[in-house]
C-alpha cells in the first residue's frame, strides 16, 4: 500500500451543505442487516465492531435509512456509537416502505415522510438529523409536496439539511427550486456511469454526490482483468482502486462502501490512501 497509515482522512474532506465537514470516504450501513436487507444480521456483534472500527479509522460520515431492516441499521448505529462522538455526521433516508426481503416501494405522502423522520430521530437517538434524504421520489405524489414536507421539518429544527436519492438532473433542479438540496445519492461506479449528468450538475452547484454501490468490481477484478493488473501495480485490491478512482473523479464525490466485515472495512478505508496517476486514472476510466 502506498500509505501504511489507514485512515479515511486520506480521502480529503467535503463540507456537506457548506457546514458539515466530513472525510470524503464514508460508510454505508445497508449491509448491516439480514438477507434481502431484511431483519437482523447473522452476526450482530460483528456489525457493532464494524461501526466502531469505522469511526476509529476516521470515518465521520455514516449513511443509513429507516428502510434498512427496517430500522435494524439505525438501532445498530445507536448501540455501537451513542453517545455520538463530536463531528460524526449520520445521514438517513425516508420515502420507501418495506413489505418483505428485497421489496421496496416508494411512499412520498407528507404524513408518511413525517412519521418516518420522527422514527429515525427516535431510533438513532438524536434531536436533529444532520442530512435527511428522500430515498425515492414517489411518482404518485407531487414533488413539491414531498420536498415541502421535508422543508417544513427542517424549519421545525428536526432536519439540518435535505438530500435526494436516485434522481435525474432535471428532478434535482426542480427540487432545488423548492428547498436547498445539499446532496444527491445515485447509483454510480466504475462500470455504471449513467448518472454522469447528475454528478456534473452536483459538482458545479455545490451539491455532494454520494455514489451507492461504489464497488461494482465483479468481473473487472478477475485474474488478468484490467483492474487486476493495475491493482498488482499498486500492491492493492481491485476494490481499493475502484474507490480511488471515484475519489479522483470528482471533489464532490463521497463514496460510502458498505460491509459487514471488519477485514473488508479496513481494506476499503485503505483505498483512501491510493493516489492514482493521470495515466492510471485514464486507464481505469476507459474500462467501462
Amino acid at each position: 500500500m502506498s500509505n501504511p497509515s489507514v485512515n479515511a482522512s486520506a480521502a480529503g474532506t467535503y463540507a456537506v451543505g457548506g457546514d458539515l465537514n466530513v472525510n470524503r470516504l464514508g460508510y454505508g450501513a445497508m449491509q448491516l442487516t439480514g438477507k434481502g436487507v431484511w431483519g437482523d444480521p447473522r452476526d450482530p456483534d460483528e456489525a457493532v465492531r464494524v461501526l466502531r472500527r469505522a469511526v476509529e479509522l476516521g470515518v465521520n460520515f455514516i449513511d443509513t435509512a429507516d428502510s434498512y431492516g427496517p430500522f435494524v441499521a439505525d438501532r445498530l448505529i445507536r448501540k455501537a456509537l451513542h453517545p455520538y462522538p463530536a463531528g460524526l455526521v449520520i445521514a438517513t433516508k425516508v420515502g420507501l416502505t418495506r413489505a418483505g426481503p428485497d421489496d421496496w416501494r416508494p411512499v412520498g405522502r407528507p404524513e408518511y415522510l413525517r412519521q418516518q423522520t420522527e422514527l429515525n430521530l427516535r431510533h438513532l437517538g438524536v434531536e436533529r438529523i444532520d442530512l435527511l434524504q428522500l430515498h425515492r421520489i414517489d411518482p404518485k405524489v407531487p414533488l413539491a409536496e414531498q420536498i415541502g414536507e421535508l422543508a417544513l421539518l427542517q424549519k421545525e429544527g428536526k432536519i439540518r439539511h435535505i438530500g435526494l436519492s436516485e434522481v435525474t438532473a432535471e428532478q434535482l433542479k426542480e427540487a432545488s427550486g423548492i428547498a436547498k438540496i445539499v446532496s444527491v445519492q445515485n447509483l454510480y461506479n466504475l462500470v455504471n456511469r449513467k448518472s454522469e449528468e447528475v454528478l456534473n450538475y452536483a459538482e458545479a452547484n455545490g451539491v455532494a454526490f454520494i455514489p451507492w454501490f461504489p464497488l461494482a468490481t465483479g468481473g473487472l477484478a478477475k485474474e488478468g482483468g484490467p483492474l487486476d493488473s493495475l491493482a498488482k501495480k499498486h500492491g492493492a485490491k481491485p476494490s481499493q482502486l475502484a474507490l480511488a478512482w471515484l475519489l479522483k473523479r470528482s471533489p464532490a464525490m463521497l463514496p460510502i462502501p458498505g460491509t459487514s466485515s471488519v477485514v473488508h472495512l479496513e481494506e476499503n478505508i485503505a483505498g483512501a490512501s491510493i493516489e492514482l496517476s493521470e495515466e492510471d486514472f485514464a486507464a481505469l476510466s476507459a474500462i467501462s
